[in-house]
């Protein structure tokens, strides 16, 4: 139970914070970043101006879990700007470039990071950032 408290917790405050967005109230930085992130998925709007927090977002019935989507965005940004792993930053500068699009950028990179993450769960072992990496700059090889 403590799972989908906390879950519905987080998934409130993006609904919060989207509130405030619209209204043009006054954000903390936290929210203004979630704000931006939201922004750039206006097909995340009307879920969240609905407030319909409760869906489990089943992969195998082909649902992307919008708020895992938007946290991924958030957890991509975060590594870029204190670059960590070391080099991701530049990766990220040069695929930007190469791409001339932020969210094709954030994307692609936050497939590597989905695998990354999903192998250290399925291995039950610590991320591996020598991978992530390798898959990283293998995006710029083919982009």
């Amino acid at each position: 139970m403590l799972y989908t408290s906390e879950r519905d917790k987080l998934r409130q405050f993006y609904v919060d914070t989207w509130k405030k967005a619209r209204m043009g109230m006054p954000m903390e930085p936290m929210e203004q970043w979630v704000a931006r992130v939201i922004e750039m998925h206006p097909e995340y709007h009307q879920l969240l101006e609905n407030e319909k927090l409760g869906n489990e977002y089943k992969p195998e019935d082909g649902e992307t879990n919008p708020f895992l989507h938007m946290g991924m965005h958030l957890g991509l940004q975060e590594q870029v700007a204190m670059d960590r792993p070391n080099g991701i930053k530049q990766i990220y500068q040069q695929l930007g470039e190469k791409l001339g699009d932020v969210m094709q950028t954030e994307h692609l990179m936050m497939n590597c990071l989905g695998e990354m993450m999903w192998q250290a769960q399925k291995n039950q072992a610590e991320p591996d950032e020598i991978a992530y990496l390798i898959c990283l700059q293998n995006l710029l090889l083919k982009h």
